[in-house]
């Protein structure tokens, strides 16, 4: 008999929030309305801590420094009481307006461990070889000519940026066949090692560039082959829930080229043309584009998928806390961006000297931990704690949650990720590379 889980108060009141909103009613309420409604299943944990499910079906802890209601993972299993609350006390940002609660469901497992499917794998190198017979002459790089040698049509470029940008987080087994098949059109080696390959998340303006130039130089049917191949490579994606969530999103905004020719080829330059992309986009898919579109909001909810990612450790605020104390923070932006628990358990850290601002970043880029010998970059563990996730795929999903992270608070702040990956994430790694997915060839679960 299969034993039934112990009632949750955290699990309770989500499954009441989103019943609401899914009642077609819900969209004929007013704001005040949505507040009250809410305001009554705010719950309160032992310790004083206010939490409300809301926006983006996604929790928010109620800081008492500020006022703010910020993302915070919940602590599932702890006793909580619903407790009524003046509506007064719900910003309009926490409320959910109704798509924010059907976003498109992903995962974030890194590409380290679980493999890309053997088919998803042969359909994008069928995609690259017929992509690289064109003719650079009529395919010129435009964008991404960091990784690919300078006779490499941009046709190449469209399929590697369409897998970059849809990954949740770009980093790969080094010896992972979806990125093997790029192997004869790269420039130079891709970063990293024979272990792991910390790839580069690419903007979305890098893909507009190479469709919108073809399109200004008047040659409008190779306009349409880019834009083509990266609707091809998006459908091949989705089978896989790492990239499924802006795989859609990047359909949405080529297709409508592809049905009428020269939509947007007066617009006067790329990032008029992406702004138009992104307003294709519907909005039950706002969170995938966050990336784009609000860098602050973005960095926000990847904390939230680590923190959740790291639920089975004893402290999950303190264990996400020495993942984030790994970021580069010389003009101490970070903590403010964090709830109250978290920014307890960094500050913590910083006391002690184990956060990027206090381990004397001047010896390095900015962005690389200096931990280790003058004018070195180290990336040895932090002492602070031991990650142990009970398998790989926990594993992968804490360290594609720690190096979407990482991805994010450059995308923020400007700073670098190393090439060898962060500190936290590369101590992570020697868990999991013993694992090849040579060895479990029948474990395709993904978080």
């Amino acid at each position: 008999m299969t034993p039934v889980p112990p009632w949750d108060a955290f699990t309770s009141a989500e499954a009441e929030v989103r019943a609401m909103v899914a009642d077609p009613r819900w969209q004929g309420l007013s704001v005040p309305d949505r507040a009250h409604v809410l305001a009554a299943r705010i719950l309160v944990t032992p310790d004083g801590d206010r939490w409300l499910f809301g926006a983006h079906a996604r929790w928010h802890l109620y800081d008492p420094a500020d006022g703010c209601w910020r993302l915070a993972a919940p602590p599932r299993s702890t006793r909580a009481r619903q407790v009524q609350h003046a509506a007064a006390v719900l910003p309009d940002a926490v409320l959910p307006y109704g798509p924010d609660f059907h976003a498109e469901p992903g995962s974030t497992q890194a590409f380290i461990g679980p493999d890309v499917s053997a088919d998803l794998t042969e359909q994008v190198r069928v995609l690259v070889r017929a992509s690289g017979r064109k003719s650079e002459l009529d395919y010129p790089l435009t964008a991404f000519d960091e990784i690919f040698a300078s006779d490499v049509p941009s046709t190449v470029a469209a399929v590697w940026g369409t897998i970059m940008w849809c990954a949740y987080a770009p980093a790969f087994d080094g010896n992972e066949r979806l990125i093997t098949v790029f192997g004869e059109y790269l420039r130079r080696p891709l970063p990293g090692d024979e272990w792991v390959r910390w790839l580069p998340a690419p903007p979305l303006l890098d893909l507009v560039t190479l469709v919108a130039e073809r399109a200004r130089a008047g040659r409008t049917r190779e306009a349409l082959r880019l834009a083509a191949v990266m609707a091809d490579t998006a459908q091949i994606l989705l089978s896989d829930t790492r990239f499924r969530p802006r795989a859609l999103a990047l359909l949405t905004m080529v297709e409508p080229m592809l049905r009428r020719s020269g939509l947007d080829d007066t617009s006067p330059g790329d990032e008029v043309v992406r702004q138009v992309w992104l307003g294709r986009c519907p909005a039950r898919l706002s969170r995938a584009l966050l990336v784009e579109t609000d860098p602050e909001a973005h960095f926000s909810h990847s904390v939230y998928d680590l923190a959740e990612a790291l639920a089975f450790m004893p402290h999950p605020p303190r264990s996400t806390a020495a993942f984030l104390a790994d970021l580069s923070d010389s003009r101490g932006l970070l903590p403010a961006r964090l709830d109250h628990r978290l920014r307890m358990a960094y500050e913590e850290l910083e006391r002690a000297g184990l956060t990027g601002t206090s381990a004397g970043e001047t010896t390095a880029p900015d962005g690389f931990p200096a931990q280790g010998r003058p004018g070195g970059v180290s990336i040895a563990p932090s002492p602070v704690l031991e990650v142990a996730p009970p398998d790989r795929a926990s594993a992968a999903a804490v360290l594609g949650a720690a190096y979407a992270t990482g991805l994010a608070w450059g995308r923020l702040t400007g700073a670098k990720v190393p090439e060898r990956g962060l500190a936290g994430q590369s101590a992570l790694v020697q868990k999991l590379v013993h694992e090849r997915d040579d060895h479990h060839e029948h474990d395709t679960g993904h978080y």
